[in-house]
């Protein structure tokens, strides 16, 4: 079963941040250069909030807000899980799942490492599935017919 380590090795552990008095406007315009649905908030070096597209949608948008008036901690959410580099695939979609979020950064002995998002998992789980079928596949090719 494959790690949150080994996709970090895969995909590389670039890690876009903003700081908490950045505005919403400037986090989305970073959001949408590097095509990305969430950015980290950082404090010094602290993460101390995420946030996502879904944020901007309910927290700005819905509420009639000025995206280039308001810093980004007043819609962040605070509350962020964050996950262990040596976390399996299947707990950390069942996370996602139960959580309802998209988007995990991960820490390692406090130290942020990295962001996994729930394509990051769906890539994972079907090449994983995609290399079980195919040694199924080899496998039943490779067993001889028997004759009763």
């Amino acid at each position: 079963m494959e790690t949150i380590r080994q996709i970090l090795g895969k995909k590389g552990n670039q890690i876009y941040s903003v700081k908490p008095e950045t505005t919403v406007y400037d986090t989305l315009k970073l959001m949408a250069d590097k095509n990305i649905g969430a950015v980290l908030v950082l404090k010094q070096d602290k993460l101390v909030g995420i946030m996502s597209e879904r944020d901007y949608a309910r927290k700005v948008v819905l509420k009639g807000k000025i995206s280039k008036e308001i810093p980004v901690n007043e819609i962040m959410s605070s509350n962020v899980i964050c996950i262990d580099p040596d976390q399996t695939i299947k707990n950390t979609k069942a996370v996602m799942i139960q959580k309802r979020i998209r988007h995990l950064p991960v820490m390692e002995d406090d130290k942020l490492i990295g962001i996994i998002s729930i394509g990051d998992v769906v890539n994972a789980v079907l090449e994983e599935n995609s290399f079980m079928i195919d040694q199924l596949a080899t496998y039943i090719k490779g067993v001889p017919e028997t004759k009763d």
